[in-house]
């Protein structure tokens, strides 16, 4: 940060996204589409760099070609400055072996923060969707003289069961204790019925990181896993404090879409997340332009509607060509809805094609999936979960290129 403290910037993009099957069958879980144009790593780069974090490694593992080349063709940073945004591979450093979890994969990368020497190392996840400023964290982190600070977003204690649950003293910031999923925690010390839910995003004073990763690696029953083992370990120092994501505001936003954040990593919630968008007022709104969201912009035409061709409640990306009726959806660059045919609920990646007559409805259909004339896809859910991919409640989703029936 300019004028202020050194600071690392490590993005966690490594995991297999199972959950997010099939979008993740041939790319890595921040790779995936979203929005229409953008990658889900976008969103956390997009944070760091409008929070003036210009030093930034990415680690990659998992089938990462198109993540690293998003990342090389999208973030160029100025050399002239001594800023970047890279891609880190898997190197093997310590051993032919794959990062054991993400405390491991930071621990093998330590050639990183030993070349950048910060004074602090943001440690942020890469598959969630959101908007925050960064800076303000690290204020809190460093006026608290914490070595960890983690970041928690306050749900209904009825939700616990499905985050990892920040517990907190009674002055509400210093950390206690982390739960997996508890059934019935306790709340927070001024509101009972709520609770942290850790968003996965870290800030570190670098020297207790480094302690902390090194008594990590030479532990055999740790799992090596940043909220599961370091995180713990230093609590029970007394050395964390939780940063409630309430307090976080970024310019342009709005009272809607204060506190946004999604973690997407199911098909359900990358669906709902995508109908938060696209409400006359949005639940989270794409179009603040005082904390823009960047992107590889893509060299097509403007997108098109012909021949009665219509879209409600939608977003349409360029190079699209509209015949059909589109309705509540969100189209990528390159789609082509046929007259006739009537798309609903519906997210449909880069070049999907919906031939004439045929109906698409609460589908997810990845990139460069063709729709025969007629066709059908979530019409007949009971037909469609023997031939397709469904979510718990009940979208279908279709693999990249994945033959329609």
């Amino acid at each position: 940060m300019r004028g202020g403290p050194s600071v690392l910037g490590i993005v966690l993009a490594g995991g297999e996204g199972k959950r997010l099957m099939p979008l993740t069958a041939d790319r890595a879980k921040p790779a995936v589409t979203f929005g229409g144009t953008y990658r889900l790593v976008d969103f956390v780069l997009s944070n760091l760099v409008n929070g003036d974090i210009m030093r930034i490694c990415v680690l990659t593992q998992y089938k990462s070609h198109s993540l690293d080349r998003h990342i090389t063709m999208t973030w160029r940073m100025s050399n002239l400055l001594g800023n970047y945004v890279t891609p880190v591979p898997a190197q093997q450093r310590l051993g032919p072996r794959w990062f054991l979890g993400s405390a491991d994969a930071i621990y093998q990368s330590l050639n990183l923060i030993h070349d950048e020497k910060p004074d602090y190392v943001v440690v942020f996840g890469a598959d969630h969707v959101y908007r925050m400023d960064p800076r303000q964290m690290l204020r809190q982190h460093i006026e608290g003289g914490a070595g960890a600070t983690v970041a928690g977003i306050r749900v209904p204690r009825s939700q616990a069961s499905s985050f990892g649950i920040i517990t907190t003293a009674a002055d509400g910031v210093h950390v206690e204790g982390f739960l997996e999923k508890p059934a019935d925690p306790p709340g927070l010390p001024d509101d009972p019925e709520q609770v942290y839910a850790s968003m996965g995003n870290y800030v570190f004073t670098t020297k207790a990181l480094l302690d902390a990763l090194r008594q990590d690696a030479e532990d055999e029953r740790s799992v090596h896993d940043m909220g599961g083992s370091i995180l713990p370990a230093l609590t029970e120092m007394g050395q964390v404090q939780v940063y409630d994501f309430d307090r976080n505001h970024v310019p342009g936003e709005t009272p809607r879409d204060h506190g946004y954040w999604r973690d997407v990593g199911t098909l359900d919630a990358y669906y709902d997340a995508h109908m938060d968008m696209i409400s006359v007022q949005p639940v989270f709104n794409l179009y603040n332009r005082e904390w823009p969201l960047y992107t590889h912009t893509v060299q097509l035409p403007p997108a098109k509607f012909v021949a009665g061709g219509i879209a409600s409640e939608s977003m349409v990306a360029p190079g699209c060509i509209i015949t059909g009726q589109v309705t509540q959806s969100v189209l990528s660059p390159g789609v082509i809805v046929e007259e006739g045919a009537v798309v609903q609920g519906s997210i449909l990646h880069d070049n999907v094609r919906i031939g004439r007559g045929a109906v698409v409805r609460r589908a997810i259909l990845d990139k460069n999936i063709v729709v025969p004339p007629g066709a059908t896809v979530g019409v007949n859910p009971e037909r469609d979960r023997e031939l397709y991919h469904a979510s718990a409640n009940g979208i279908i989703a279709l693999g990249k290129g994945q033959h329609v029936l």
